[in-house]
């Protein structure tokens, strides 16, 4: 089939409640910000330029109208979006400490994300795709493991490059045992995938950061980024490695703003690529730079997708 899209993210796609304040009478004041990881990326590669759809399931519900209206203002494909009344659209609540730093409590039980079924997935989007991301909130639960098994199926069969983020969040699995071990068993299927040094380790076991990449490369994936917070990333390969700084920014919110590193380095790699593991030190370290200028201009704003860089904005923040 033609690739007529450059990717499709599926996963969850969410309600930020993000801390705003404080009423008069000393209420914490929450604000409405759309979120999901997968979802933010899907925004992030869209805000860039690329031809970008989105694939999830959100509630028939306010949310869910609010959420598939933001998308497709950011010019995401949302003919993958599911929009169901039996089940009510995922929200999390995000209190945010002076750092900008965030905590999370998730209303998921179930949440609609968790309930994309594997009949769901929208074949024709993920064929036509040239690169298919996901995440592994959507691993947590049935039937949404099945329904993102089923598209990884569908979009390797098809050729697409696979991009992965094994998105932690302890809440929301059994226990620390039970989700490494689904983590780590899609890594084999992987071309390309993201993590933080507290997940690198947590996968690998592994404290030093390089180590630890080192780990994750030998079960599958042909690139491993990991981020370093205000130090900035670093990319592996097999035959290469790069580090690239952090441009200085003053941090607001750091909600989403992995999912815009991640977002601006997956265009810069459908740019270069398509093989992120025949990169030179060259190519890899230009996609850390450009996916460091675009995650420092998300700090400076709150929320997840409403905070997103153009490309001309990323760009101006390159160093």
């Amino acid at each position: 089939m033609k690739k007529t899209l450059d990717a499709v993210c599926l996963g969850e796609l969410l309600v930020d409640f993000t801390q705003a304040g404080f009423s008069e009478t000393g209420m914490r004041l929450f604000e409405q910000n759309p979120g999901g990881a997968p979802a933010n990326v899907a925004a992030a590669l869209a805000r860039l330029g690329a031809k970008a759809a989105f694939a999830g399931k959100v509630g028939a519900d306010m949310h869910g109208a609010f959420l598939k209206e933001t998308l497709a203002a950011n010019n995401v494909d949302t003919s993958g979006l599911v929009m169901d009344g039996a089940v009510f659209t995922t929200l999390a609540f995000v209190s945010l400490a002076p750092n900008g730093e965030r905590s999370f409590s998730f209303a998921r039980k179930p949440g609609a994300d968790t309930c994309l079924r594997p009949e769901e997935v929208p074949r024709a989007l993920l064929e036509s795709a040239r690169l298919f991301h996901f995440g592994s909130l959507s691993l947590t639960c049935e039937p949404a493991r099945s329904a993102a098994l089923e598209a990884l199926r569908i979009a390797k069969s098809a050729g697409a490059v696979i991009s992965y983020d094994p998105n932690y969040r302890a809440s929301l699995w059994p226990d620390e045992k039970s989700a490494v071990s689904m983590m780590k068993s899609v890594l084999p299927l992987t071309d390309c995938v993201k993590l933080s040094e507290e997940e690198a380790a947590l996968l690998s076991g592994e404290k030093d950061y390089a180590k630890a990449a080192e780990a994750v490369l030998k079960d599958g994936p042909g690139c491993v980024v990991v981020t370093l917070g205000a130090r900035g990333a670093a990319a592996f390969t097999r035959g290469n490695d790069a580090f690239a700084p952090a441009p200085a920014a003053p941090v607001v919110d750091t909600t989403g703003a992995g999912d815009a590193f991640w977002g601006a380095f997956l265009w810069k790699l459908l740019e270069t690529g398509p093989d992120p593991s025949a990169f030179s030190r060259d190519a890899l370290a230009a996609c850390l730079i450009f996916a460091n200028a675009a995650a420092s201009c998300a700090v400076q704003k709150r929320g997840g997708i409403p905070s997103l860089p153009t490309r001309k904005e990323a760009e101006e923040k390159c160093v």
